[in-house]
């Protein structure tokens, strides 16, 4: 039987609450966000809106749910994907029946002199 290795990941939801409160430019989100005192450059701020974070700072995160009148789980949907691992091929595994690991040795190569 393969093991199986569970890999969680996230979804980021924030553009799709921004369109559900008809925000549709990434520049009206900056002045809201200065409102609560987080100040983000127009590359910040697009970044934010346009990729997944990899880190994502919590006073922002408060601050969007603040904006949105939500929870962290509007805008951060968990998601769990089970992945099936094939299982390594080892030295041993393709042996024949009988064979340990003590029998199976090299052999000393000899080399003959030639004596014309």
């Amino acid at each position: 039987m393969a093991p199986t290795i569970r890999q969680v990941g996230y979804e980021w939801k924030l553009r799709q609450v921004m369109a559900d409160h008809g925000m549709f430019q990434t520049t009206d989100l900056a002045p809201l966000l200065a409102e609560r005192g987080i100040e983000l450059s127009a590359v910040q701020v697009y970044r934010l809106v346009a990729q997944r974070p990899e880190r994502l700072n919590l006073t922002v995160l408060a601050a969007l749910c603040d904006i949105f009148d939500c929870t962290p789980d509007v805008l951060i949907e968990p998601t769990v994907q089970t992945v099936t691992t094939r299982r390594r091929k080892t030295a041993t595994s393709g042996r024949s029946g009988g064979e340990s690991d003590g029998e199976r040795r090299p052999v000393r190569a000899r080399i003959a002199r030639d004596e014309t």
